[in-house]
């Protein structure tokens, strides 16, 4: 007790931990002294002295204590703070004040020849795990991970893709060669240079357990992959509307097709072309092949022939972006011959139909009889239409209750009828004359006032549930061939609005008129082209029904585009002539 209280009036010496050592590697070390570290922290066992001391954060600490030791207590045994050095001096300690001064000296001199390449002598001490002091910064993103997407589609968890993917790389080319990428940095660890390139792809990526996955229902219109459920029309029409042009043109038979089909295909106004192109065509030219040819010449690459049918003299062609025929059904056709005599097809109707993700169309382009005053019987031709045509066959109808045998155009979400009404103006040549010299462009109010088929839609005697848009365009017949002016023989027929467009949809507001007018500088007939551009809203579908499987005219295809090629070229060369060629003068 005597000493006890000799020590207790001592100053306490608070023995100092010693710093902390560095972890990481040191550029001055050399390698033999790397490894000696290394064993040092990766060592399992423990201080063979249990009265040691543990550094600031208590990595030395004892591993193996005898069973009388562990019985006296835990409590016992030193800790790294202060506070647990002067509990141990004061109460139960195993070492006076000085000894343990003279312990903390030691393991200060310890580490020193550690981080100096000495080794220890004795037992092995071990270093424990160290905790870092603030949290660890994110991983970089992987390019093997499933969280890239591509600019084309981001999905709701990785919204914030686009803005990193700019601000991390860039705008990165397509077409990343492998040394590119390696000198740039941007391939990460196990990940091939190959599935870095698809990051940069605007296809969308498509997951393993996706494509492994058999469980959706067959039919659903949510399925998860479905070909034509939500998720896919979501991806190619965000706003679930496509843009259909639709156009009828009487070529009264003639040989010659005009030498550039631009301006009735490809209008300036809207500056983009439509997903889909519908030509109806009456009293064709005798090469119809050669038609269709011009037809995909003209609208490009971009464009494949999803089906051509014919009824005599009618034709009827059916162009789609390229991209889209996997969302297609089969194609199916339909003729009537509205003539008493049925081997002379020149008058009738010629109906596709197709059904379009979910939602299904019907395109009639018609021959109905002309003459003036012959309104009933161009009636009596409508009503066998709608009676006799056969579609659908075995393409599904979408909603067959809303459906009726007795209508075919019932039977159909949409419905295009388009052609050669021969519906004329009720007035004589001299009225409707003066009526277009004082309004020669735009304003033809008045003449629509004497129009035949507007009165009877009015009426409802024809094209029942049916619309037209506004019309704002000079009658398109009766031409003078390679003229702008009208009819000039002897018979003087009264200008009229005999190509018409018309529509009509099982849901209200489906169908939104863009434009409606008449091309009036192909003048190879006595009849202008018409055509319609219209913004139609689709529906998904499902999956059981008979698929076109992406099927298209690959013949016409690769004619119509080498004719393009050659074409440009013959050009370019008339082009290079001309520059090349000079003209001498001898004064």
């Amino acid at each position: 007790p005597d000493d006890l209280k000799a020590n207790m009036r001592m100053k306490p010496l608070t023995p100092r931990p010693p710093q902390k050592p560095r972890l990481e590697r040191a550029a001055s070390l050399d390698e033999k002294s790397w490894r000696r570290w290394r064993r040092f922290r990766t060592s399992q066992e423990s201080l063979t002295d249990p009265n040691e001391t543990s550094s600031s954060n208590g990595s030395l600490q004892e591993a193996s204590l005898s069973p009388l030791a562990r019985g006296r207590g835990r409590h016992n045994s030193l800790r790294s703070s202060p506070d647990a050095s002067e509990a141990s001096a004061v109460g139960k300690s195993r070492g006076s004040t000085s000894d343990l001064g003279k312990r903390a000296s030691e393991l200060s001199s310890a580490f020193g020849g550690l981080l100096r390449g000495k080794a220890f002598t004795g037992s092995k001490p071990r270093l424990s795990q160290v905790m870092p002091a603030r949290p660890l910064p994110p991983l970089e993103l992987s390019a093997a991970s499933h969280s890239l997407r591509t600019a084309n589609r981001i999905d709701s968890d990785c919204l914030d893709y686009r803005h990193y993917s700019q601000h991390r790389f860039g705008r990165v080319s397509s077409s990343l060669s492998d040394t590119r990428l390696h000198g740039n940095g941007m391939v990460y660890d196990n990940c091939s240079t190959d599935s870095m390139k698809s990051t940069f792809s605007l296809l969308t990526p498509i997951r393993s357990k996706d494509v492994r996955s058999r469980s959706y229902l067959e039919g659903s219109l949510l399925a998860n992959g479905a070909l034509l459920g939500a998720e896919e029309l979501s991806r190619y029409f965000p706003d679930r509307n496509i843009g259909i042009f639709v156009a009828t043109w009487n070529m009264q038979g003639q040989k010659e097709l005009p030498l550039n089909l631009d301006d009735f295909l490809l209008p300036t106004d809207p500056d983009y072309a439509q997903d889909m192109y519908v030509i109806g065509v009456q009293e064709g030219c005798p090469d119809r092949r050669e038609w269709e040819i011009r037809l995909q010449e003209t609208l490009g690459p971009h464009y494949v022939m999803l089906y051509s049918a014919a009824h005599g003299v009618l034709y009827m062609s059916v162009f789609i972006r390229r991209d889209l025929i996997w969302f297609c059904s089969e194609v199916e056709y339909a003729t009537v011959t509205t003539r008493i005599v049925s081997q002379i097809k020149t008058k009738g109707a010629l109906g596709i139909s197709f059904t379009f993700f979910g939602t299904s169309f019907l395109f009639i382009t018609s021959h109905f009889t002309s003459g003036d005053s012959k309104v009933n019987e161009r009636k009596l031709d409508y009503n066998k239409t709608i009676q006799s045509l056969t579609l659908p066959k075995n393409v599904p109808d979408t909603n067959p209750y809303r459906s009726s045998s007795g209508d075919v155009t019932t039977r159909f979400d949409e419905v295009f009828w388009f052609g050669d009404f021969n519906f004329r103006l009720n007035k004589d040549r001299e009225t409707v004359d003066s009526i277009l010299n004082q309004n020669p462009e735009t304003d033809v109010s008045k003449l629509l006032a004497y129009d035949q088929l507007t009165s009877e839609m009015s009426r409802g005697s024809i094209f029942k549930g049916f619309q037209e848009a506004d019309i704002r365009f000079r009658p398109s017949y009766k031409f003078d061939i390679g003229k702008d002016s009208y009819d000039t023989t002897s018979k003087q027929r009264t200008p009229s609005y005999t190509d018409r467009v018309v529509f009509r949809s099982r849901y209200r507001d489906d169908i939104h008129a863009v434009k409606y007018s008449s091309c009036p500088v192909i003048k190879t007939s006595d009849h202008r082209p018409v055509f319609a551009l219209f913004r139609v809203k689709v529906r998904p579908g499902r999956d059981n029904i008979p698929l076109a499987a992406g099927q298209f005219d690959r013949e016409l295809y690769l004619i119509g585009i080498k004719r393009r090629i050659t074409r440009e070229l013959q050009k370019r060369k008339e082009q290079k002539d001309q520059k090349s060629s000079s003209i001498c003068s001898i004064s």
